[in-house]
């Protein structure tokens, strides 16, 4: 395929199936968004908040852009704001992995740091100071941004609907919400009968990129309603899916990925035999190797020496 530039190559990413994974009479797919320009599913969402917003004219030639990251959304608005013309600056936890600050800093981004023990809370709570303290700068939000959860209605639902139209369960891992809403929508009004389900992790026990709502912070861009249930996975019930992928099915994905995929083979059990359910996967494993998630050795005490690193 040939493009004009690099925001054309955004998306129809590929839905790979399981086959060592997937429950006896089940099968589970992952539709792979590490293999968007930037490696992960945030290409999509950038794209669509720097677009819209010039549509609107609320962003201008030139305007600074400020947006609170864990470090994908980051990434993909840099990518893009280099293309197109604008500043950007990121706000993230600065225990965020040093594969996304360089990344970050290779497209020409300013970095600002939140406390780590706040998480992405924190930097969405210091972007709004920031923002609030300069009018100049443009902060699209994507924790309440409707053209997030667009994104995903227009360009990630359609496609599994072209690749697996007998798709019964869609699973994503809970982070701003835009993902479950915007796909949910868009599969639900195409079948009623296709579930939604929204992988949270257990209350104090954090997943990267994931949010547990119960613990402050809901961000607007989430609609609820199109939820049929929200289900707990734990941090290392992620890291172990997250392994066994690599091990059994040869894909290198980031933990969040896990956390879908331990959903996705729960809810098997929810389904008629013979359903086909499809697991979002963020992004690719590269940019958290410096975390050690990967590394040798027993997963629980892996889970436990980086959580401090890669969960908040």
């Amino acid at each position: 395929m040939r493009f004009d530039d690099v925001t054309q190559a955004i998306g129809n990413t590929p839905l790979v199936g399981l086959p060592h994974l997937s429950p006896p009479g089940y099968r589970i797919f992952l539709k792979l968004e590490g293999h968007n320009p930037t490696g992960s599913v945030k290409d999509r969402v950038a794209k669509y908040l720097i677009e819209q917003a010039e549509k609107s004219g609320e962003l201008t030639e030139g305007r600074r852009i400020l947006e609170p990251t864990s470090g994908n959304t980051g990434i993909a608005l840099a990518a893009i704001c280099r293309v197109k013309g604008y500043p950007l600056t990121c706000v993230m936890p600065e225990n965020t992995s040093e594969e996304r600050k360089q990344l970050l800093t290779m497209f020409g981004a300013e970095l600002v740091y939140s406390p780590a023990t706040e998480g992405s809370n924190g930097s969405v709570r210091v972007a709004r100071e920031m923002a609030a303290a300069d009018p100049e700068v443009y902060m699209p939000f994507q924790y309440g941004n409707s053209a997030n959860a667009l994104a995903h209605y227009e360009t990630t639902a359609p496609e599994i609907i072209a690749d697996l139209p007998e798709v019964a369960a869609f699973v994503a891992g809970l982070g701003t919400g835009g993902t479950v809403t915007g796909a949910g929508r868009r599969l639900k009004s195409w079948n009623p009968g296709v579930k939604i389900y929204a992988a949270e992790p257990e209350y104090g026990d954090l997943v990267y990129g994931l949010r547990n709502l119960d613990e402050g912070y809901v961000p607007e861009v989430l609609d609820q309603s199109v939820l049929d249930s929200r289900i707990k996975v734990n941090s290392l019930k992620a890291l172990e899916a997250t392994r066994r992928l690599a091990e059994e099915e040869g894909i290198f994905a980031g933990v969040s990925t896990g956390a879908s995929l331990a959903v996705a083979i729960r809810v098997c059990k929810r389904l008629p035999e013979g359903s086909d359910i499809v697991a979002l996967s963020p992004d690719g494993g590269w940019k958290y190797l410096s975390t050690g998630a990967y590394a040798p050795g027993d997963v629980a005490k892996i889970a436990e020496r980086i959580s401090g690193t890669l969960w908040a």
